[in-house]
């Protein structure tokens, strides 16, 4: 199983979150952004858009934080973070 933890934060508070679970056959890329876009459906936000500090930072340590350069439209929070917090176990 695959589960994504989503995150708004706002001056130094989560706000919101939510969990994602997916526990389809997938490369785990794909997962992360099919989890992202339920996150931002469940949120009613624009997907963000991956800047290259995301991209490092998430590979570095599964996790990552979207701020409003990252999103196309003005948002009412600080931070939008994603974090797996479960991967699939190769005999899964």
């Amino acid at each position: 199983m695959f589960r994504l933890w989503a995150k708004i934060w706002k001056n130094g508070k989560m706000k919101q979150d939510t969990v994602i679970e997916n526990g389809e056959k997938d490369t785990r890329t794909h997962k992360v952004f099919q989890a992202l876009e339920q996150v931002c459906y469940q949120f009613d936000l624009s997907v963000p858009m991956w800047l290259d500090t995301n991209i490092e930072e998430f590979k570095k340590v599964g996790k990552t934080k979207f701020y409003q350069d990252s999103f196309g439209e003005s948002i009412s929070f600080d931070a939008l973070e994603i974090q797996v917090i479960q991967e699939d176990m190769p005999w899964e």
